[in-house]
């Protein structure tokens, strides 16, 4: 009997089996995991700060939610949520523990110690039961994950009825003049500046290509709507240089 051949995904605008992104994956982050703030500068030249109060004005943290907070390794989001919620929880999920330390390096996480948890996991198959939190985010993480369908699964799976889940993620712009101009900076000035800035080209090279391998804002949100997510909407910022994606388990 033929053995069936492994179904392959996109590494950047490599093809490669499924079992080894992960693997590639967090060697990336591994790599930026000490500049990763720089990089999310470098990236968006510096606009993710807003992208991600913006994420926040439109997601309304009420005192004493439990927040998931995936793909969060420094903590960002996390943070952000717990100074606008007042009060609450957030479990800091990311697959490369590197990131994790970084994030717990930081100021404001020594501030927030005991409303923060840390834990290493796969957004694919989260270690929690059904139905344990308030609020699902992931911030510039779900482009990474193998099976991103599956991600919005389990997102679906661990929240609460009445649950809300958030992503902030880049995207396509609609123009396709814009979105040729934003191709040449992407291409030919991030990489350079991930060689500069962390001595790393190849990493930052993968992350433009997965930016462009990332499906559009509406069939992400098909996607949403197919995990099971109600009254699922997007919003684009900066043109939709980076969309918003969010959706209600009912």
């Amino acid at each position: 009997m033929t053995q069936r051949s492994e179904d392959t995904t996109h590494f950047g605008f490599e093809t490669v089996p499924e079992s080894e992104k992960a693997g590639r994956v967090q060697g990336v982050f591994n790599s930026v995991a000490s500049k990763y703030d720089v990089m999310n500068d470098v990236m968006s030249m510096g606009i993710h700060r807003i992208w991600k109060d913006a994420m926040m004005d439109w997601l309304s943290p009420r005192p004493g939610q439990c927040l998931l907070d995936v793909a969060g390794g420094t903590g960002d989001i996390s943070f952000r949520f717990l100074k606008r919620a007042g009060y609450g929880h957030s479990t800091v999920l990311d697959l490369t523990a590197p990131m994790l330390e970084e994030g717990r390096k930081r100021a404001e996480a020594a501030q927030m110690a005991d409303s923060l948890d840390w834990v290493t996991g796969d957004a694919m198959a989260l270690p929690f039961k059904d139905n344990t939190f308030d609020v699902y985010t992931i911030s510039f993480g779900i482009r990474n994950v193998t099976r991103p369908q599956e991600a919005l699964n389990e997102a679906y799976r661990v929240l609460k009825p009445g649950g809300r889940l958030m992503v902030l993620e880049f995207s396509q712009l609609p123009n396709a003049a814009m979105q040729k101009a934003y191709d040449l900076y992407s291409f030919n000035v991030i990489p350079r500046m991930g060689q500069m800035i962390a001595n790393d080209y190849d990493s930052y090279q993968y992350l433009v290509e997965s930016i462009r391998n990332f499906p559009d804002q509406d069939t992400f949100l098909s996607m949403v709507r197919e995990a099971g997510f109600a009254n699922a909407k997007y919003r684009n910022l900066s043109l939709g240089i980076a969309a918003l994606h969010s959706g209600w388990k009912i």
